[in-house]
């Protein structure tokens, strides 16, 4: 059995990939599998995938969600880790990884470094922590960046498989609807303060489109993701109040993305479903937010 069993989807990225799979051969520690999974490439991504020693899976376009959930059944690993095909390791991520799994965590955090299209770079440095139980995990992780985004962990496969893991299919946000929950109900998470993940922002990317219905989808599902959060986090054992404000507060926000007309049918939807009376009230700022927010999510978030 492998260390660790890296899922890559991939959908027409050509100009990317090569740059993908050579971070992650070029590793200083060596014991992975990589599975690809075709997600209905028509372009020339598989040519370069056969050059390296990869496992492809082959299927039509299915989507980031179901690509994942299809490239994990194949896993052999210990840990599993998912690589997007246009962002790229630096070489030590899967050494300094495999050094701070003495304590056998349910889960492995990194860091992360974002790369724009236009070559600038920043870097986002957090403070390391090892052994905690998710909801303490949790709570420290609510702090930074990149929380929900699954390709900056490493994950126990068998922990994965056990709570039956799965990302929602033909939904996006799909990190947003299942990250989150597999931090809190981890019984043992360390985070490591080595910047290893680069991810790349490309300003054609299907997350950047200027098409309007793609917010309407956007909100849509991310509405279904927080729902469902809401719903499985009532299962979790612990004070959950961080957890749960956080998902109150980032659905609040997408809404703010709306046109005028969609915004006011989903202020009234909030407002039904009480999202707002989520949100932390432990301090006087926060007090006003929930006061603010109450009124219209607009008023504070723009």
């Amino acid at each position: 059995m492998p260390k660790f069993s890296i899922v890559i989807p991939v959908h027409n990225v050509e100009k990317y990939l090569k740059r993908t799979l050579d971070s992650v051969f070029n590793q200083t520690y060596q014991d992975f599998e990589v599975i690809v999974v075709n997600d209905g490439c028509t372009d020339k991504s598989m040519e370069i995938a056969k050059k390296y020693k990869t496992k492809i899976i082959d299927h039509k376009q299915v989507g980031v969600s179901e690509a994942r959930n299809i490239g994990e059944k194949e896993a052999k690993g210990e840990y599993l880790l998912f690589l997007d095909s246009d962002d790229y390791w630096d070489k030590e991520l899967l050494e300094k990884i495999n050094d701070n799994l003495d304590n056998k965590p349910d889960l492995v955090r990194f860091q992360v470094r974002t790369v724009q299209d236009t070559g600038e770079e920043m870097d986002y440095p957090e403070v390391e922590f090892t052994g905690l139980k998710g909801v303490e995990a949790f709570n420290k992780i609510v702090n930074f960046h990149f929380i929900e985004s699954i390709w900056c962990y490493a994950i126990k496969r068998e922990f994965y498989e056990h709570a039956k893991f799965k990302f929602k299919k033909d939904m996006i946000h799909e990190d947003f609807g299942l990250t989150p929950l597999i931090v809190i109900k981890a019984s043992k998470v360390n985070s490591i303060s080595y910047i290893g993940y680069n991810y790349y922002r490309r300003s054609g990317s299907i997350m950047n489109t200027p098409d309007y219905s793609w917010t309407q989808k956007k909100v849509h599902d991310f509405y279904y993701h927080y729902n469902y959060l809401r719903k499985e986090i009532e299962k979790v054992k612990g004070d959950t109040s961080i957890f749960k404000s956080y998902i109150a507060n980032s659905m609040l926000k997408k809404i703010c993305e709306l046109n005028k007309e969609d915004y006011k049918k989903y202020k009234k939807r909030v407002k039904k479903d009480k999202v707002a009376t989520d949100l932390l009230t432990d301090t006087l700022p926060r007090k006003i937010k929930k006061v603010i927010v109450s009124i219209s999510p607009r008023l504070y978030y723009k």
